[in-house]
């Protein structure tokens, strides 16, 4: 694909698991603190009916006549997978947010479950001989969102409050790395990402949208960054020792809203932040944003927006040339979720690029992007769009809003999408 063009979506996108079949009682499940709302959500439908030929959890081969999710171009077979989870402590309650490949054909899904405390879960997904097999691997979990690979080969798990890792293995042996980590308010979840040093970085959001106090009153400063462990920052966690244990934890960079987009880029000293801005009525203000972080460094939330423009109810309060300016200015809304680094070694055309998750609801949002990096480790040039069109159509497919995203060893682009509560895959070999 030329940088810079749509892929239409369906369009090698192929049909994944489903986590969630039937409709979501309780709606929409958007962040209660959040204003970004999808207007006249409601419970959601079935994304597709499979032949009743079809075994469940089996892949099959469905000719172009038959209901499908995602438009096509030109004819012949898709692929679609579907697989019910029945769960009674969990119905209707299932918001996928992040999958890794943990071993060839084996990947781990976070479940977030709810913005409610303790109804997440840690999935595992098996594809054998054409099935995919799925279970859980710990349940209750709170709100967890970041799913890394450690240096030590562990896996690293965010939950609201907390930041632990396990084995891969068949029985999870959880051990907590970091604890006591502020849970509350409106940016509670918790990325991660590893840098080359092994140190850990974590996403501590501020508490507001946009420092407005319940009487309405923005203050200056904001108690979201006073202290020495401030919210709006990303935290830097330093892990030595024979057990790899926490030595010190300290905020690496302020003035940041909410950072669920967030990537080390290897072989450099470079961590990027894909921010989550504050939160306006207008479809285009302001201006989501991608910013290269550094120690120390303040990027100006709540009191500047965009390329140090002053933010609404600060103007005139705070000088924001004062603050570091963006990368890049991605559209308003497009609601960055994750940023990942895929390996120079990745197939099927993604080798080293940072790949890049928007799963805002308004146009510019719901899309798989992929940006080429220098050598120091920053995008250069337009971004490739894997996946784009994720518009609701009546009677072929709902809205998507994809969370997360991976490729595998095969080269296949793997989306975990929470609006419908769905696992997606794009196969290799369609650039």
């Amino acid at each position: 694909m030329r940088p810079g063009t749509a892929h239409p979506l369906g369009h090698p996108l192929k049909y994944g698991v489903n986590l969630r079949w039937l409709p979501k009682p309780e709606g929409c499940a958007e962040n209660p603190h959040e204003k970004r709302q999808v207007p006249g959500c409601q419970a959601r439908p079935a994304l597709c009916r499979l032949p009743a030929a079809a075994a469940r959890n089996q892949l099959a081969d469905v000719a172009d006549e038959v209901a499908r999710p995602f438009p096509r171009k030109g004819r012949g077979a898709a692929v679609q997978l579907r697989i019910e989870v029945r769960d009674r402590d969990f119905v209707g309650r299932h918001l996928p947010r992040r999958i890794l490949e943990v071993a060839p054909d084996r990947y781990w899904i976070v479940d977030m479950g709810s913005w409610e405390p303790r109804r997440g879960r840690l999935l595992e997904m098996t594809l054998v001989g054409g099935r995919a097999n799925l279970r859980v691997l710990a349940d209750r979990l709170d709100r967890p969102l970041g799913l890394v690979r450690g240096p030590d080969g562990l896996v690293y798990i965010g939950d609201a409050s907390r930041v632990w890792r396990t084995p891969v293995a068949d029985t999870i042996v959880p051990e907590t790395v970091v604890d006591r980590l502020p849970d509350d308010g409106a940016h509670p979840l918790k990325e991660l990402a590893f840098g080359d040093d092994g140190h850990l970085y974590i996403n501590v959001g501020s508490s507001t949208d946009a420092c407005r106090d319940d009487r309405g009153v923005q203050a200056v400063p904001c108690p979201d960054l006073q202290g020495d462990k401030p919210r709006a920052a990303v935290w830097e966690a330093a892990l030595g020792g024979p057990q790899r244990t926490l030595q010190s934890l300290r905020a690496y960079a302020t003035g940041l809203r909410n950072s669920v987009a967030l990537a080390a880029v290897p072989g450099t000293d470079t961590l990027l932040q894909g921010e989550n801005s504050i939160d306006y009525p207008q479809a285009d203000q302001p201006p989501e944003e991608l910013n290269l972080l550094q120690r120390k460094r303040y990027y100006g939330w709540p009191y500047c927006v965009g390329d140090r423009v002053p933010a609404r109810g600060y103007e005139g309060r705070f000088d924001c040339a004062a603050t570091e300016p963006p990368l890049q200015r991605w559209p308003a809304h497009a609601a960055p979720l994750q940023m990942t680094v895929l390996p120079k070694t990745a197939a099927g055309g993604y080798a080293g690029q940072l790949l890049v998750v928007w799963h805002g609801y308004r146009p510019t949002g719901h899309r798989v992007l992929g940006y080429t990096l220098d050598q120091r480790g920053r995008p250069v040039g337009e971004p490739v769009t894997w996946v784009a069109g994720w518009d609701a159509a009546a009677g072929v497919r709902p809205l998507g809003a994809p969370t997360g995203a991976t490729v595998d060893h095969a080269g296949r682009l793997w989306i975990v999408e929470d609006r419908n509560c769905t696992v997606l895959m794009m196969p290799p070999g369609h650039p």
